[in-house]
């Protein structure tokens, strides 16, 4: 057994590293790396492993879903979580700095990726909306790739331009147009959802990279106006607005605000300890998509507040445990490091509030999945490279207050 474990070890990306010359070692007791986050993503995805299993059990009961079996999704949720936890040990070798220098490259070729799926032929629509690239045995979203390399690129971007931070042209125009080709190609999608948390992540890092107090606040300013302007001129997007306001109204509670009256009611069911496990009555064929957007409503009714609060707790502790760590890189003078883990924080948060604030009728109804637990392998897949680069600063961080090199 003993040997098990040792040719185990070597395997680990944990041990890839030199040790620590023992002299440093006997100096300090910190651990390698952060088990504690580690736990925290696992739970909440084996916990949406087994969530997505009950939100969609009961689909193949549906004309749409007649052919699949019970545990269809279930397996595919699986295989994402297997894939993505490898994904994860193979990006945690990679080197922060790695990442910074080629921050710029993979953002031009998501860019890229999101053009080709307008391409007629190329581009896989569901729904109404073309935000996948199919691949035969896996489809790919681009614009879940873009909201990671959106955090890394804006944080090379802002270590680079750092003494033109305070000025408009050379500090904020480029990743004004940068975001802004961004945003164009997500509008023809559409995924508004999904480019609201890239300007979020994008505003963030550079508020955080200190740009100029003026200027952060008229450009705060004018992407309000235009989303505003986007919402207004679009008839289905008002008739949504409307109906989040009011979604008990009949014609909007069997029309725009049909998901969101479902999500509300079994949010209601659930009270505080919910009806249990698997006992939920809105997946059966009332709350659409339940295993991805309205995963949450289905933990309301069946697990109650309880369920619901603990699942908001665990997303606050990784979303704080980013920003400690983005400030101790900081403080080791490791700019680019510590912007991409507070970056890493707000792209998990700004996710998980919106999609949280939907479910709950706090916000309009939008197509944003839960990070870690609602199906889909982008998603997950994306978010486990996210946290495993999260992972990786936090252990440069540790070798370095040890006194080693990374």
């Amino acid at each position: 057994m003993k040997q098990l474990l040792l040719s185990f070890n070597k395997w680990l990306p944990f041990s890839s590293e030199p040790a620590a010359p023992s002299h440093l070692a006997q100096r300090s007791k910190m651990m390698e790396y952060d088990l504690a986050l580690i736990w925290v993503t696992m739970t909440l995805m084996l916990f949406g492993m087994v969530m997505v299993y009950s939100a969609s059990i009961s689909l193949p009961d549906s004309p749409k879903y007649a052919n699949y079996k019970n545990s269809h999704f279930l397996i595919r949720q699986a295989i994402f979580v297997g894939v993505s936890v490898l994904a994860g040990l193979f990006v945690f070798r990679i080197r922060v700095a790695d990442w910074q220098k080629y921050a710029p490259y993979l953002f031009v070729i998501t860019l890229v990726l999101l053009a080709a799926v307008l391409i007629p032929g190329l581009g896989k629509g569901v729904n109404g909306a073309k935000r996948w690239l199919s691949f035969k045995v896996f489809n790919i979203q681009p614009s879940e790739l873009m909201k990671l390399f959106m955090v890394l690129y804006a944080a090379d971007y802002t270590v680079r331009k750092q003494e033109y931070m305070h000025k408009l042209t050379k500090g904020f125009v480029p990743m004004l147009l940068a975001v802004g080709a961004v945003g164009l190609l997500l509008l023809l999608e559409p995924d508004l959802g999904a480019f609201g948390v890239i300007v979020c992540v994008a505003m963030g890092i550079l508020f955080l990279g200190g740009i100029n107090g003026v200027w952060f606040g008229g450009i705060a300013a004018t992407l309000v106006g235009v989303f505003s302007l986007v919402i207004s001129l679009s008839k289905w997007r008002r008739e949504r607005i409307f109906a989040y306001l009011d979604p008990w109204v009949q014609e909007n509670a069997l029309g725009k605000a049909y998901q969101l009256s479902h999500s509300l009611i079994a949010f209601g069911r659930g009270e505080l300890f919910g009806v249990g496990l698997g006992a939920s009555v809105e997946k059966l064929h009332y709350l659409p998509e339940a295993h991805t957007d309205f995963l949450l409503a289905v933990i309301g009714e069946e697990l109650g507040f309880v369920g619901v609060l603990t699942v908001i707790l665990l997303f606050y502790w990784i979303v704080k445990r980013s920003f400690e760590i983005g400030r101790q890189a900081i403080v080791l003078d490791l700019t680019f490091a510590g912007l991409t883990a507070k970056g890493i924080g707000i792209w998990i948060g700004v996710q998980t509030f919106i999609n949280m604030g939907v479910n709950l009728g706090l916000l309009p109804t939008k197509g944003l999945t839960l990070p870690l637990m609602s199906y889909g392998g982008s998603g997950v897949l994306i978010n486990c490279v996210g946290l495993a680069i999260l992972l990786r600063i936090d252990y440069e961080n540790r070798i370095l207050m040890r006194g080693g090199r990374v």
